[in-house]
């Protein structure tokens, strides 16, 4: 009772709030209630939606309201809207150790200048001993003739040029190439700054956030992760001392790097001992779910994600506002999905296939409640065919074209495609591949997943390239991205096409399969298409 009496006194004293923000813009129904959810997701009484905090818990009540009144079912657990997350919070407990030897001599390196501790939430006490094995970009082909087994495996925090960008990012995250690492029997990870690393956030720039905050989610008590902790991030100097007396001359590996050419690979001159501690810290966070049930497929669903969260309060912009309310990232995502649910309803044609309408919790701090969802889905595993994915669609400027992630690397990109061209827009490739966003929304936990995926971004044509480069540069996790930036009706040409998306694989006569030979079909062993042999 004291809860619902603290929700209903948060909701009352919003409403001042939206009084006061209301514009003067006529909007028809659909537009209005698109911008009715948002005026409430990312109003200051919101206080920007950070993960576990009690302004999140009314914004998932809402979510779930929105949906029952969108004519969905709890599909939540135990009957209700709501999943928890068991998130754990974690950073470095001091500096850690990491102590080189070579021969009978013992180099210590230091901390802030050679070296900074990684976090490790799986192991919170790592030591580590082992010879240093130095395998480039640490992808699964550079373990070839290498002994990994009882080692240190040391590795570029990049990924090899040539591949397709969603590839390359991929396989750059930390995550990827500890779980590689663990496969080969190594006992810890050394990540190494590259050219492009450093040229993007050099060192010394990383040192003053190492020990910052991450968040991951626990399963039967332990934190989520790889077996083979990456204990330690070595800079340039770190890394020449590494590689110091060893054929393998670090020099060469960085000229190699900058131009994309081949890295030698294997057993440096030293052995390596290191210790790192981790703080650890629970809290909660709830995903939140709804169904609406298929007809002659019903055991088969669509999911449609969009995350809830934001990044709370922070450091105050020139005016002094400190309440990050992201509006465009991602309230007007989370609305567009509840909207695309609403259009459904209206329709009066269920689809064939189910569709699970999920906010997921924890974007902001690594795809963390998408993930765990992808693992510990409300539904069978196996009966998820699909995820579109809303998140973030830069709506301030009439859209041409459309980036979206994922697309052609299943069957869904030919109803992707068909859904733009019947809008009137081309899909395009993705503009800016080195920022990596195919790794960087929530369409990537269910890609983990090996499940078919895409999440839509407004594309560069037209006034694209221009309106987008103004957002991220103004307006991206700042005070300022409120909800006067939106265009309604490009908001609602969003909410269209995602619509079209859903209603086409949810009505296909098959299932959506991962294009032949494809790189994460196969890496996570989803539905592929067969060859014309196979049929």
């Amino acid at each position: 009772m004291k809860r619902a009496l603290l929700l209903a006194a948060t909701l009352l004293a919003a409403v001042p709030a939206f009084a006061q923000n209301l514009d003067k813009q006529d909007l028809d129904r659909d537009a209005a209630a698109l911008k009715a959810h948002v005026q409430f997701l990312a109003s200051d009484a919101m206080k920007g939606r950070d993960t576990g905090s009690p302004e999140l818990a009314i914004a998932e009540q809402y979510v779930a309201a929105q949906m029952l009144a969108a004519g969905l079912k709890p599909a939540g657990v135990n009957g209700t809207w709501l999943q928890p997350v068991p998130l754990v919070a974690y950073k470095s407990a001091g500096h850690g150790t990491l102590v080189l030897r070579r021969g009978e001599t013992s180099i210590p390196l230091e901390w802030g200048k050679d070296y900074i501790a990684r976090p490790t939430p799986r192991t919170p006490k790592v030591a580590v001993s082992g010879p240093v094995v130095f395998v480039g970009y640490g992808t699964e082909e550079e373990y070839a003739g290498l002994q990994a087994k009882g080692a240190i495996v040391a590795m570029l925090r990049d990924a090899p040029r040539g591949l397709p960008s969603d590839v390359r990012a991929h396989l750059a995250q930390p995550e990827e190439k500890m779980r590689v690492a663990a496969a080969h029997g190594a006992v810890g990870v050394l990540l190494i700054e590259s050219n492009a690393r450093h040229a993007l956030r050099p060192f010394a720039q990383v040192v003053s956030f190492a020990e910052s905050e991450a968040m991951t989610w626990s399963d039967g008590g332990a934190a989520a992760g790889p077996a083979a902790p990456a204990f330690a991030y070595l800079g340039f100097d770190g890394a020449a001392k590494l590689f110091e007396g060893s054929k393998i001359k670090w020099d060469a590996v960085l000229a190699a790097d900058k131009v994309g050419g081949k890295i030698a690979r294997g057993a440096l001159a030293v052995s390596a001992t290191g210790t790192a501690e981790t703080a650890l810290r629970k809290l909660a966070a709830d995903n939140v779910a709804g169904l609406l049930e298929g007809t002659d497929k019903a055991g088969e669903y669509v999911v449609l994600s969009a995350h809830l969260d934001h990044v709370g309060v922070g450091e105050p912009d020139a005016t002094g506002d400190r309440i990050y309310n992201g509006a465009m990232d991602n309230a007007v995502g989370t609305a567009a999905m509840l909207e695309v649910a609403r259009r459904f309803q209206a329709s009066g044609k269920r689809p064939r296939r189910s569709i699970l309408f999920v906010a997921v919790t924890a974007e902001e701090q690594g795809l963390v409640g998408s993930e765990y969802f992808a693992a510990h889905p409300t539904v069978p595993g196996r009966s998820i065919v699909a995820n579109v994915n809303l998140d973030m669609p830069i709506l301030t400027y009439d859209f041409v074209d459309l980036v979206a992630y994922g697309a052609d690397r299943s069957s869904v990109g030919k109803l992707v495609e068909a859904a733009a061209a019947a809008e009137g827009v081309r899909l395009v490739p993705d503009p800016e591949p080195d920022q990596a966003y195919f790794v960087r929304s929530d369409h990537y936990s269910f890609v983990k997943a090996g499940i078919p995926a895409v999440s839509l971004d407004l594309g560069p044509g037209g006034p694209g390239a221009a309106a987008t480069k103004e957002f991220l540069d103004k307006h991206y996790h700042q005070p300022s991205d409120e909800v006067g930036l939106i265009d309604w009706k490009q908001g609602l040409r969003f909410v269209g096409l995602n619509y079209a998306i859903a209603r086409a694989i949810a009505d296909a006569e098959a299932r959506p399969v991962w294009n032949k030979g494809d790189f994460f079909g196969t890496l996570y062993k989803g539905p592929m298409a067969q060859g014309p042999s196979e049929k």
